[in-house]
């Protein structure tokens, strides 16, 4: 009996198992593999060439915005976490502590945790206490605000279900720190960083985010206000993409960081956080990828353009080699954004729709097949990742070099405008409870809805439907309605959904 299913690179596909085609998507461009630790991940070249672009872009916007990097220990001590009381709370199940500092054999020969340490240390789960600790010895006056720092670093925090990129117990990330000698000066900071990390999203990664503050339950502990970007994944779950705290006083309380005003006066500073990691990784795929595996926007593609030989006979190999040279040479002295396009010939020695299909896994932007017809036309035979692997077409060299700019410039395009459909057609207004529950219980999306405050609340929402208000959306702040739990009255829709 035949089958009239479509065949795909990737099985499962999204429709039949989306956790599972999001594990093999990753195995399948090679991104990332589970380590014998537990929990952690090993991110391969291909993957790691991603975060460094994500870093590169990222940190010529930080240093453009007058921060600089620099970088703290692993370790913590562990009565630096109990000055912050919300802080300290918020992290405590999910720290590695150091007890000991060497290893000794017991009298069966096997290496045990010898060296007591007179106190433990935590390993880094966030740096606000180890750094508030130094800003409260860098700053004395006035003069020394704003400190603007960043440091891109590893963090541990012990997860007990782990699934790659997304939720490690070690994963990498930057985090800003910054004093301010007043509120409004450290509440302008952390709302800035947000936006910096909502513009990233949109123009870089292709990720349409919607940028709004997190309800009491939900902020980072220790601070005033929580900032964050949210994102919608194709299968219809929120993906917190990036946060940004307003701390006001509390860690220069907490770690006495002081400054003398220009009035001769002693003031505690305000101070801010933030970060991102390589969850956006993860959220680069279920954004962005299909059922024949990764698509990468060109703007944070390790490889823009793939040239792959093809060669039948061997009597025209030197020059269809020798054509796939001159090429890359030719695209390589061109310029896109902020780097030079970067070209890969594959010369492995495997068929040539094999290889094709490997490359549509990775997810490079653009495929370009040269054969000794493309030879004797001076062609290429082009296909884009943002297209249907049929819809190859023969173009002249010279039309390519001359447009390739502008094709890649419509793949970054298109997939923002796909993702921007997507979550558009997955948002909802809902002003009825019954019709909330419906939502949730279906395939779900943004729910925009009012709420009235009440923990107890969203509380119960999350116990019942594991559904969390995503944020208090900026562009909502002015719609007062009817709390469609309650009926009280409410000042703003809030946007719910079920998250990673």
């Amino acid at each position: 009996m035949s089958s009239n299913k479509i065949k795909t690179a990737i099985t499962p596909t999204r429709a039949e198992n989306y956790p599972e085609w999001y594990q093999q998507v990753i195995k399948a461009a090679d991104l990332a593999e589970v380590s014998p630790v537990r929990g952690c991940m090993i991110i391969k070249p291909w993957g790691y060439a991603v975060w460094e672009n994500m870093q590169r872009i990222l940190d010529n916007e930080f240093k453009a915005t007058g921060h600089k990097n620099l970088y703290f220990p692993l370790f913590i001590p562990l009565s630096f976490m109990q000055k912050e009381a919300e802080h300290v709370e918020g992290f405590a199940k999910e720290c590695a502590v150091v007890t000991h500092h060497r290893l000794e054999k017991n009298a069966d020969g096997v290496l045990v945790p010898a060296g007591l340490l007179e106190e433990p240390y935590i390993i880094r789960p966030t740096s606000e206490t180890i750094i508030g600790e130094a800003f409260s010895r860098w700053i004395q006056s006035y003069r020394d605000l704003p400190l603007l720092i960043n440091q891109w670093a590893n963090i541990v925090r012990w997860e007990m279900r782990t699934r790659l990129f997304l939720r490690t117990t070690e994963f990498l990330w930057q985090e800003g720190h910054t004093a301010h000698a007043t509120s409004e000066e450290a509440m302008q900071e952390s709302l800035r960083m947000l936006n910096i990390y909502a513009q990233f999203a949109e123009d870089v990664m292709a990720i349409p985010v919607i940028q709004g503050e997190k309800t009491a339950s939900e902020r980072f502990p220790g601070a005033v206000n929580t900032y964050c970007i949210e994102a919608l994944m194709q299968d219809n779950k929120a993906l917190q993409a990036g946060t940004s705290h307003f701390l006001g006083q509390h860690f220069s309380r907490g770690f006495n960081i002081k400054y003398l005003s220009k009035t001769g006066k002693e003031e505690f500073v305000w101070t801010t956080s933030w970060g991102v990691s390589t969850r956006l990784i993860g959220g680069l795929i279920m954004t962005h990828s299909d059922d024949n595996g990764l698509v990468l926007p060109p703007k944070l593609a390790p490889t823009h353009i793939v040239i792959l030989p093809i060669i039948h006979k061997e009597e025209d190999r030197i020059t269809i080699m020798e054509y796939a040279h001159q090429l890359s040479q030719a695209l390589n002295k061109i310029h896109y954004h902020d780097r030079h396009l970067a070209i890969e010939i594959d010369t492995r020695e495997l068929p040539g729709g094999e290889k094709a299909w490997q490359w549509v896994k990775k997810g490079v932007p653009i495929r370009l097949e040269v054969g000794n017809k493309e030879y004797t036309n001076q062609s290429v035979f082009m296909g884009r990742r943002d297209q249907e692997y049929k819809n190859r077409k023969s173009i002249s060299q010279q039309e390519f070099l001359a447009t390739v700019v502008k094709e890649l410039d419509e793949i970054q395009t298109n997939l923002l405008q796909r993702a921007r459909e997507r979550q558009k057609q997955n948002s909802t207004i809902i002003h009825h409870q019954n019709d909330f529950y419906e939502f949730f219980e279906n395939d779900g999306g943004f729910a925009y809805a009012h709420w009235n405050g009440d923990a107890a609340i969203e509380a119960k929402i999350k116990a019942e439907l594991s559904v969390t208000i995503r944020c208090m959306p900026f562009a909502q702040k002015s719609q007062p309605g009817k709390c469609i739990f309650t009926g009280e009255q409410s000042s703003q829709q809030v946007i719910f959904a079920t998250a990673y």
